[in-house]
C-alpha cells in the first residue's frame, strides 16, 4: 500500500514468519535454560542450536525433536531429528536439518530465483513511475505557483493533491532507502527509530493522498448539487479533511502503536491497529466511487439529451471521455481490491497498486495541468510578453517605409 496500503501486498513475508517463529522458540528455550541452570547435569546441558531446543540429557541418551514446522512444505508430515549425548557432548543432528527440513528441489530454487527477479523488476518499474510522477508534479506545482491567476478553488485543490502525490513518491523512496538499501539487514527484526519514522511518514503521505482524492470528489459533487455555492468558503473544510484528518489519524495510530505494539518497524499489517489507518482510506475510496458513478450518470443523461442528432460513435466517444479522465483524479481504480484480503490476487494487485499507482501522479499532472486550457493560455501569454521588442519591430518596420 498499501501497497494501495503502504505498498505492501502481504502482511507478513513468509521468510519473516519463519524468523519470528524461531526467535520465539529461542526465547522460550533461554527461559528454560535459566530455570535449569542451577541443576547439576552429568551429561549434556540444554542447548539451542539455532533451530531447535534440545533438553538436557544423560550420557548415552538419545533426544529427538520434530523439524520446525515453518520450515516444512504445507501438508508435509512431521520429520523427527535425533541427537545422542556422548562423553564429548551432543552429536550432530541426524538426519541433518538441510536434508530433513529443506527441499533441494531445483524447480523450487528456480521458482524462487524467478520470483526474486520479478520483484526486482517490479521495484524498478514503480521507481521509474514515482520518479516520473515526482518530476511532472514538481513542474505542475511551479506553474500553478508562478501563474497566481490560476489559483481558483478548483486549481487550489489540484495543487494540494499534487503536493500529496509528491510526498507519496518521496515517502516510497525514503522507505525503500531506510528499509531495503542494506541487503544484509534482517528486515524481520529491525526496529530502529529511523525505520519507524520512515513507515510513519509513509502512512501519513498515503493517508493524506487519499484524503485529497476524497476532497476532489466532494468538490465535484458540491458543484453538481449546489450550483451557486461559494466554494471558497468551503476550502477551509476541504483543508481540514485533506490535511487535518490524516494528521490526527496517524498521530493516534503512532501513539497506540508505541504503547501497545512497539515491535519491529511498525509495518505489520496483521496488527488490529492497522484498521485505524485502513478504515479512513477505505471510506475515501468508496465515497469517491459513488461520486464517480453519480457523475457518470449525470454525464450520460446530459450527453443523451444534448446530442440526439449525433452518430452513435460520436456519442459513445463523448460518454467515455469525461468519466475516464476522472478515474486517476478520484482514484476509482483502487476500489477493485479495496475489500479483498492482502493475500488474494497478489499478482494483479501488485500491478494495480504499485505500477499503476506509481504513474497516477504523472497522469494527474498531465491531464489537469499540462493539458489544462487555462494553464496553456497563461503560458502562451507569458511567452508573448517576454518578447515585446521583437513584436514591435516587426509591426513598425513596414509603417516607417511607407512614410514619405
Amino acid at each position: 500500500m498499501i501497497c494501495v496500503f503502504s505498498c505492501q501486498v502481504s502482511s507478513t513475508h513468509p521468510d519473516c514468519s519463519i524468523v519470528l517463529h524461531l526467535l520465539k522458540e529461542e526465547h522460550e528455550c533461554e527461559v528454560k535454560m535459566k530455570n535449569e541452570a542451577a541443576a547439576e547435569s552429568l551429561g549434556c546441558v540444554m542447548e539451542w542450536d539455532g533451530l531447535s531446543c534440545w533438553a538436557a540429557a544423560s550420557e548415552g541418551d538419545i533426544v529427538s525433536v520434530h523439524c520446525p514446522q515453518p520450515l516444512l512444505e504445507p501438508e508435509t508430515p512431521p520429520v523427527v531429528i535425533s541427537r545422542r549425548c556422548s562423553a564429548r557432548g551432543w552429536s550432530e543432528p541426524q538426519p541433518p536439518y538441510h536434508q530433513a527440513c529443506f527441499s533441494e528441489d531445483e524447480e523450487q530454487d528456480e521458482e524462487m530465483s524467478r520470483e526474486k527477479d520479478y520483484f526486482d523488476t517490479l521495484r524498478s518499474i514503480y521507481s521509474v513511475g514515482y520518479g516520473a510522477s515526482l518530476a511532472a508534479l514538481f513542474i505542475a506545482v511551479l506553474l500553478f505557483c508562478f501563474f497566481r491567476k490560476l489559483l481558483c478553488t478548483r486549481n487550489c485543490i489540484h495543487l494540494h493533491l499534487f503536493v500529496t502525490f509528491m510526498l507519496r513518491s518521496l515517502a516510497v523512496f525514503v522507505k525503500d532507502a531506510v528499509l531495503f538499501a542494506d541487503r544484509s539487514t534482517d528486515h524481520c527484526t529491525v526496529s530502529t527509530l529511523w525505520c519507524k519514522a520512515a513507515v510513519t511518514f509513509f502512512h501519513f503521505c498515503v493517508s493524506s493522498n487519499f484524503s485529497w482524492l476524497l476532497v476532489e470528489g466532494l468538490y465535484l459533487q458540491t458543484l453538481l448539487v449546489f450550483t451557486f455555492t461559494e466554494t471558497r468558503k468551503l476550502f477551509r473544510i476541504y483543508a481540514i479533511i485533506g490535511w487535518g484528518s490524516p494528521t490526527a489519524t496517524i498521530l493516534i495510530w503512532a501513539l497506540l502503536k508505541k504503547q501497545l505494539d512497539n515491535e519491529g518497524c511498525w509495518d505489520d499489517l496483521d496488527s488490529s491497529l492497522w484498521w485505524i489507518i485502513k478504515i479512513p482510506i477505505l471510506l475515501s475510496i468508496f465515497i469517491n466511487f459513488l461520486i464517480f458513478v453519480n457523475i457518470s450518470r449525470i454525464i450520460v443523461q446530459k450527453t443523451n439529451a444534448t446530442n440526439v442528432n449525433q452518430s452513435q460513435t460520436q456519442l459513445w466517444r463523448r460518454l467515455l471521455h469525461s468519466p475516464l479522465l476522472l478515474i486517476p483524479l478520484l482514484g476509482v481504480h483502487y476500489v477493485v481490491f479495496a475489500l479483498f484480503p492482502e493475500h488474494v490476487g497478489v499478482g494483479p494487485r501488485l500491478y494495480l497498486e504499485l505500477v499503476l499507482g506509481s504513474f497516477q501522479g504523472f497522469l494527474v499532472a498531465v491531464l489537469y495541468c499540462f493539458l489544462n486550457g487555462e494553464v496553456q493560455n497563461e503560458i502562451q501569454s507569458w511567452m508573448r510578453s517576454c518578447r515585446p521588442e521583437t513584436n514591435t519591430n516587426v509591426v513598425n518596420l513596414p509603417t516607417q517605409e511607407d512614410v514619405p
